[in-house]
């Protein structure tokens, strides 16, 4: 399995998001995280991420569980994670290209180059574009283009299409799924049902226990 999370326990301040929580993502396969706003969905892609930590339970990325080691969780990150967020996670001062050749490490799996990810996702023409100078969509496409490059083993996508209109959408949720057909196990919050449509199962979480 590419993601394991057993018995999980989240708070947030005095809130319990979630107690006891356990699944699975393999490779290949394409989950939704679904729950109401509160449920701590984002809370635990950043955890998965080793961007956030569990309060208890074991979690195991690829084979690693990172514990409480800061080196071997940054390790994951660079070796096995790729995101898609809702902020798209550019830097707005580089150009797209910068921005998907930025983020890639040396080691990163054999994916395409970075002019023939932006072609893939119809940018060819705005390489040299800072992305401050983008619509929302373009960015997202920019962000969707460094997944291609970096082919990473795990990914993570909280509310993808969100803000985007219905050509985006089905831009990122068919590169998503060519991705996980790519061998890649793809992991999405949202409140989407057409994300939710193509995907292959959910994880539901019922809301925050008070």
């Amino acid at each position: 399995m590419m993601i394991e999370v057993r018995n999980a326990v989240k708070r947030r301040g005095t809130r319990l998001l979630w107690d006891g929580l356990s699944f699975d993502v393999g490779a290949g396969e394409f989950v939704t995280v679904l729950g109401p706003s509160g449920s701590g969905k984002s809370t635990l892609l950043d955890c998965i991420g080793h961007l956030d930590r569990f309060d208890a339970g074991t979690l195991r990325v690829g084979g690693v569980a990172a514990g409480r080691s800061f080196r071997q969780a940054r390790s994951v990150r660079r070796r096995s994670l790729g995101y898609l967020f809702q902020d798209f996670g550019l830097v707005p001062e580089l150009t797209a290209a910068e921005n998907v050749t930025i983020a890639v490490p040396r080691r990163a799996r054999s994916g395409r180059t970075t002019a023939g990810a932006l072609e893939a996702v119809g940018l060819a023409g705005v390489s040299s574009r800072r992305a401050y100078e983008l619509s929302g969509g373009e960015q997202q496409r920019v962000a969707l283009a460094r997944l291609l490059v970096k082919r990473p083993a795990v990914i993570l996508a909280d509310e993808p299409t969100s803000a985007l209109d219905a050509a985006n959408e089905g831009l990122v949720l068919d590169t998503l799924r060519d991705l996980a057909g790519d061998g890649a196990a793809v992991l999405v919050a949202t409140h989407s049902a057409g994300v939710q449509a193509v995907s292959d199962r959910s994880v539901v979480l019922s809301g925050a226990i008070d």
